[in-house]
């Protein structure tokens, strides 16, 4: 398990960018589309996504696994299902709970990303 990202939902991603982006200084590491810009966190090899598609989604680290599939049938106890695997652009990826409530994303690259 690797930490990929940190998830930062936002209404405003220009706004986002403007703190991120111009006011600290992170670079752009890529985008997808018009409503996702990844920025990488100086010093650190996980990087900030910034995500306009949902909002509301509750921000949480993003953790890569070989199979989500196999994480997922081996849950460590006290980590709840908050939506179950669903297919994303290159893999798979499920959202838990862990029991203090924060959100965690856990994803997989499996089907060729």
């Amino acid at each position: 398990m690797k930490l990929e990202f940190f998830l930062a939902p936002t209404k405003d991603l220009e706004a986002s960018l403007a703190l991120y982006r111009d006011g600290l200084g992170w670079q752009e590491a890529w985008r997808e589309g018009d409503l996702t810009v990844t920025l990488a966190i100086p010093g650190s090899e996980a990087s900030l996504m910034i995500d306009a598609m949902d909002p509301e989604a509750a921000p949480g680290p993003v953790f890569s696994v070989e199979s989500l599939a196999d994480f997922h049938s081996t849950l460590p106890a006290g980590l709840a299902v908050v939506d179950e695997p669903a297919e994303i652009p290159g893999g798979f990826m499920a959202t838990y709970r862990d029991p203090g409530g924060a959100t965690l994303y856990v994803l997989d690259q499996s089907t060729g990303g």
